[in-house]
């Protein structure tokens, strides 16, 4: 990828994680899915995730239960960081389980 779309992408992600409607405002509803890789991908944003934005909503780092981005910029983010997020490498979340934390977020935004 180019230095220009990288950048591009990261000011895009930017500006629209700045977009979230329910800052602060966590989910009640339990998540009712029963796919397994909606439960693991709830698993691992617990594990990775959940410290910075608790069930989704503003902590350390901006509201994410309602992110109006696509899933493969919300993988980007995972693995590239912005701002003071961390990079998450290959090494730590993988490719199929960053797929599983961006099914987990879809279906929070489905109880939305």
């Amino acid at each position: 990828m180019s230095k220009v779309a990288a950048m591009f992408l990261l000011f895009l992600s930017l500006a629209m994680g700045a977009c979230s409607a329910r800052r602060g405002m966590p989910y009640t509803q339990p998540i009712l899915a029963q796919e397994k890789g909606v439960l693991e991908g709830k698993m691992l944003y617990d594990r990775y995730c959940n410290s910075c934005h608790p069930q989704g909503t503003s902590g350390l780092g901006p509201a994410i239960n309602n992110k109006p981005l696509p899933g493969f910029m919300i993988r980007f983010q995972i693995r590239h960081g912005v701002g003071v997020m961390p990079a998450f490498k290959r090494e730590v979340i993988s490719r199929e389980e960053s797929k599983k934390i961006v099914a987990y977020l879809k279906e929070l935004r489905r109880l939305d």
